[in-house]
């Protein structure tokens, strides 16, 4: 299919369902975390999707395009730390943990292989 939005890209669908992940997970973390760990990992595993829509807005300028593409990997990287922060707090399963991390650093690889060859995408 020929990407004609942000929505089109790969990365953006499984950022976003993600986030979306990161966000139902949160709902059963203790409330005295609401403002802290919780806050933390919900805005950046959202950043990732809203750093690529922002990017895809801008491509027609490469160096930005790209920049918001390292973005987009700093936030994923940031997400990975506080699964770390949960997963130690005993907030969720090692299970758990290791599905969501593992689907973070596959993102981040395809969000590499993206920065490399975004002409072609």
């Amino acid at each position: 299919m020929p990407i004609k939005t942000y929505r089109d890209l790969e990365i953006y669908q499984i950022s976003y369902r993600l986030a979306m992940d990161i966000f139902e997970m949160t709902r059963a973390f203790p409330s005295d975390e609401k403002y802290s760990l919780t806050s933390q990992i919900v805005r950046s595993s959202r950043s990732i999707a809203a750093n690529i829509a922002e990017g895809w807005s801008k491509r027609r300028y490469e160096d930005v395009f790209k920049r918001h593409l390292n973005d987009t990997l700093g936030s994923n990287t940031e997400t990975q730390v506080w699964l770390d922060f949960v997963n130690d707090c005993g907030y969720i399963s090692q299970q758990q943990y290791r599905k969501l991390y593992d689907k973070y650093e596959n993102l981040g690889g395809k969000i590499h292989k993206l920065m490399n060859n975004w002409q072609t995408f």
